[in-house]
């Protein structure tokens, strides 16, 4: 399912897997890509029975953090805890959480700096 959003997506340019583990009850992959505007998007996931882990790190071309999405445990003052966003004015909450919405925000980003 992430493989074929990437392949379909518009602003993926190109996309590694770095790390792939499957077992009868979950997964665990790890996947740089880059996207339009050279920049880079880390997607990791953990997925099994009781639980899903993620983190979705959007970067420029310098390494600088443009947003990065995931569900730690460790902002429970935010409004839509576990999920949340990292941005330069701090962590805010967050409506996306899922590979194919962190797509979509990038790509609606990228098209309003165009």
């Amino acid at each position: 399912m992430i493989l074929s959003l990437l392949d379909k997506s518009d602003i993926v340019i190109q996309y590694d897997i770095l790390d792939y583990k499957q077992w009868n009850s979950g997964y665990f992959f790890k996947i740089k890509a880059v996207v339009k505007n050279n920049c880079l998007l880390f997607i990791r996931e953990y997925v099994d029975e009781k639980e899903r882990n993620y983190s979705y790190h959007w970067q420029n071309e310098d390494g600088n953090l443009i947003v990065r999405w995931d569900n730690s445990p460790y902002h429970k003052n935010v409004v839509s805890f576990p999920h949340h966003k990292h941005t330069a004015q701090g962590v805010c909450e967050s409506r996306e959480v899922t590979v194919e919405d962190v797509l979509l925000y990038i790509n609606n980003e990228i098209i309003s700096d165009v």
